[in-house]
């Protein structure tokens, strides 16, 4: 089903067409929900008529330089995500930061180079994040429900039925927070995804998702390949020159990098979602995304055609 978006994937970007295509195949009908919540905080914007939104935390964004998991930040997030929860906006979490936290857990100051060991540290950081997820969810009457996917998943038409229909109902429930990750745990490299970048916008488009926002360490793409320059605020269209402004990875903790997040908005781009790329340490940034009113990379591209 998705192996021909994969195979595009590998050879080039330009496979956000063929994306367009598995869900009239799949036969999957996802609900439309309208929003019912009264007295929100936030203008009707844009953003706030997306009522599904995919949101991506970065390793960087959930763990100190160190790679222990910054709590407080965590702690920061769920609560903005609580508040549109309750505005009425049905948000899944994709979250990094498993493999960062296993290796603090087990003492390794570099990133393994054997499957065995990221697997390893995948099994005792996944707990560790989840754990600390629950924790601040419970503060706001909210339960976390793990989902782990691998490309193997992605790639069969019951699993991403079941998927979608475990999700959907999550979602109807109101107090679920589905937070979905590679499992890295039993990935090799011929079954995985390989970034969470990617990985949240097939999950964008599996629950057929307004609004990708992915959230970093960085404030959006910038004018120079380096990541200085000016801020690129609004991207219509994604083509060579653009893509020379993307680099690679920062750290040994984490393995996306801008071109990875172009990526991802491409592939959203195929089911219709606007996609955002923000800083997540900005405070308030989610609330501030919600009201238009934030500093980062918009990404508006036009749905190829089927």
């Amino acid at each position: 089903m998705l192996g021909t978006l994969w195979a595009g994937t590998l050879r080039t970007w330009h496979f956000a067409d063929t994306f367009v295509d598995i869900w009239p195949v799949l036969g999957l009908c996802v609900a439309k929900v309208v929003l019912r919540g009264r007295g929100a905080k936030y203008k009707s914007t844009e953003h706030m008529k997306k009522k599904r939104w995919v949101i991506k935390l970065g390793t960087g964004l959930l763990t100190r330089k160190n790679g222990e998991i910054d709590k407080r930040q965590i702690a920061s997030l769920i609560e903005q995500v609580a508040a549109l929860v309750k505005d009425g906006i049905e948000v899944i979490l994709v979250s990094s930061g498993a493999i960062s936290a296993g290796m603090t857990a087990m003492s390794l100051s570099e990133r393994p180079k054997s499957t065995t060991e990221l697997q390893a540290c995948a099994t005792v950081g996944q707990i560790e994040l989840m754990s600390e997820y629950q924790r601040c969810l419970r503060k706001h009457d909210m339960l976390g429900a793990q989902l782990l996917l691998t490309h193997a998943n992605l790639d069969s038409r019951s699993c991403c039925h079941n998927a979608t229909r475990t999700l959907e109902h999550l979602l109807s429930q109101k107090k679920f927070l589905p937070i979905i990750n590679e499992n890295d745990g039993i990935a090799s490299e011929e079954i995985k995804v390989g970034d969470n970048d990617r990985l949240s916008a097939y999950v964008a488009a599996l629950a057929q998702a307004g609004l990708l926002v992915i959230l970093s360490s960085v404030d959006g793409l910038m004018s120079l390949p380096d990541g200085t320059g000016e801020l690129i605020p609004l991207v219509r269209e994604i083509d060579d020159n653009l893509r020379r402004l993307a680099g690679g990875a920062a750290t040994q903790r984490n393995v996306g990098g801008m071109a990875t997040k172009l990526m991802a908005a491409e592939i959203a781009a195929g089911v219709g979602a606007e996609t955002i790329i923000a800083n997540g340490r900005t405070p308030r940034i989610l609330a501030a995304i919600a009201g238009e009113d934030f500093i980062g990379t918009t990404f508006r591209l036009r749905k190829p055609k089927a």
